[in-house]
């Protein structure tokens, strides 16, 4: 299949610019953003969507006050993604105006994409800003959230974007032109289908001229929006038209193609949120979650690891500890600890009450491609 033919249907595309993109020696260069934003406004022209993800504010406030990001402290990055974050707005406001063009900010936390409702109303907000024809420019909140900060992975933040506001196509740029499987390679992979174990060891390595120590969160996003049949471009950022190259179905970049498995929003929601707690289940409910769609029950239940409440999502394992399924629990983890391996009804007896029949309900499930699939 031609690279083109994967796009025939793309609408709404996720654009995550990495630091490098955008910066020279460490400080934000107009130039360099102004060809990002001569390539979007090309795309929007033509009649798509386009959602920004930057990174490059705490460059940005450290090139300010000529400051280097070297052994710097929490609290001096966090002040420093404050000054940098609004010079690097107003340098995309002002590039985009030229364009005709009007752009609007969003700070995203891993809090406002866990918790559903402040989910859903950062969705309505961006649905609004493309229905403007303006262009959304997202960054996580590094003022004042440490997780991300010691992350730093907006990598992660564009895969949750593109589920968040259901898009079609996410574009990675950086100073990486794709995924090398050996670094030896004149060329790296073009298409990939399947993300094993194999390509995560290799996406693992030390840093080298092909930036491969920034390759394995890339790698992570791929594969979280591979499981519902997203597509991902690795692809380097200081080519010149680089976006205009892709969308016309130039081979550049390494190409990431999820399986053609359709979930509703809620689910893709249930499948990026990180689990509070894990349970073990035996094959016998293994079998029934994805080959008979059933509910999980406590009888299934084999073990409890973690701390969590009803109403978290938890991790649902086999007995192996190989990944089954994601879930919204309607027990806490003391009392499955207790009815683990209990019927349904004995459930009242044991606790003294009885929330739900269903441990998790099978709408509030996303099964993950498990080897008992196969037999669906």
């Amino acid at each position: 299949m031609k690279r083109i033919d994967y796009f025939k249907n793309i609408k709404r595309i996720v654009v995550k610019i990495g630091t490098s993109t955008i910066t020279v020696n460490d400080k934000i260069c107009t130039e360099k953003i102004e060809k990002i934003v001569e390539d979007v406004s090309f795309l929007i022209n033509k009649g798509l969507e386009i959602i920004l993800v930057t990174s490059g504010a705490i460059s940005s406030g450290a090139g300010i006050l000529n400051m280097t990001r070297n052994h710097l402290t929490i609290p001096e990055r966090q002040a420093l993604a404050a000054i940098g974050q609004t010079l690097l707005m107003d340098k995309y406001r002002e590039c985009f105006f030229k364009k005709g063009l009007h752009v609007g900010q969003m700070l995203l936390t891993e809090d406002d994409m866990r918790n559903r409702r402040r989910f859903l109303n950062a969705r309505n907000t961006l649905n609004s800003l493309l229905d403007f024809k303006v262009v959304p420019i997202i960054n996580e909140n590094d003022s004042v959230v440490i997780k991300e900060i010691k992350i730093g992975d907006n990598d992660t933040l564009s895969a949750q974007v593109l589920t968040l506001i259901e898009g079609d196509l996410l574009i990675l740029l950086s100073d990486i032109d794709g995924f090398y499987y050996d670094l030896k390679d004149p060329e790296p992979m073009w298409e990939i289908s399947k993300i094993d174990d194999d390509i995560k060891r290799r996406a693992g390595g030390a840093g080298t001229v092909h930036g491969t120590g920034g390759m394995v969160t890339k790698i992570n996003a791929a594969e979280m929006i591979m499981r519902f049949g997203g597509k991902m471009i690795i692809a380097d950022g200081n080519e010149p038209d680089i976006l205009k190259r892709i969308v016309s179905g130039e081979r550049v970049g390494s190409l990431f193609i999820g399986e053609d498995r359709h979930f509703n929003s809620r689910k893709k929601w249930i499948s990026l949120r990180k689990g509070k707690g894990s349970i073990k289940i035996d094959d016998g409910a293994v079998k029934a979650l994805v080959t008979g769609k059933k509910s999980l029950l406590a009888t299934g239940i084999s073990s409890v690891e973690g701390k969590f409440d009803m109403g978290d999502i938890i991790e649902i394992l086999d007995l192996k500890g190989e990944p089954v399924a994601k879930g919204i629990v309607n027990y806490n983890s003391d009392e499955l600890e207790i009815v683990k391996g209990k019927r349904t009804d004995q459930i009242k007896s044991i606790l003294g009450i009885k929330y739900f029949d269903e441990v998790i309900n099978r709408d509030d499930l996303f099964i993950f491609n498990h080897p008992a699939t196969a037999n669906s």
